[in-house]
């Protein structure tokens, strides 16, 4: 059986520490069958309770209830989000990139010229170095990188791209680079865009 202690994290329960859930604050048993007992074994985790102190540089409402660190960051200089989402988001030692196009901070699209009679034309290379240098930028804004990414999808406009895409994603990433999913979509957020990707990265707080 385990006990928590707010002062020292989860102890297992013996006649030393038999008193503590009485005279700790938050003083919650647990069952033998505990899931914590049987994940932790004999080492200590940290108390999920309310009463447990929040971690250095997150707010009470950010921590949550199961500190589990969280934050989250519009980045100055990037093209502004479409929508009531941030660009990235800490979730304890992950970090989860929105997904990101070639957009411009003034609305222009990289990889997107339009002449004077309108004919756009689209370079799904010049797109997808532009994308992959935007969430390399947005990771250094949480102290990352490129290489703690762990997770890439992306998502094409046409197959048809693959190639080109395919050939300067490979200019970043190796085949020990994180995993990754393609797919196509039927449209993005505007004609100009031929690729948007989402990603996600490991570094550990602290």
């Amino acid at each position: 059986m385990f006990v928590c202690s707010c002062s020292g994290g989860w102890k297992p329960f013996n006649a030393e520490n038999a008193g503590i859930a009485e005279q700790e604050d938050c003083g919650q048993r647990l069952g033998s069958k505990s899931i914590y007992e049987r994940a932790a074994r004999s080492r200590f985790l940290h108390c999920a309770a309310a009463c447990a102190p929040t971690p250095v540089g997150m707010t009470e409402s950010s921590a949550g209830s199961n500190m589990v660190g969280t934050e989250s960051k519009v980045v100055e200089g990037k093209a502004r989000p479409r929508g009531k989402y941030p660009h990235i988001k800490r979730g304890g030692d992950y970090l989860f990139v929105s997904g990101t196009s070639s957009r411009r901070a003034d609305n222009s699209i990289a990889g997107a010229e339009v002449d004077e009679m309108g004919t756009a034309r689209l370079d799904i290379r010049v797109q997808t170095r532009a994308v992959i240098e935007n969430i390399r930028e947005i990771l250094e804004s949480a102290g990352a990188g490129l290489a703690d990414v762990v997770e890439i999808t992306s998502y094409l406009v046409s197959m048809n791209d693959f190639g080109g895409y395919n050939e300067v994603y490979g200019e970043f990433f190796g085949y020990d680079g994180p995993a990754r999913t393609t797919v196509a979509v039927h449209q993005l957020p505007h004609p100009h865009l031929l690729i948007e990707i989402r990603a996600v990265a490991y570094r550990p707080l602290g």
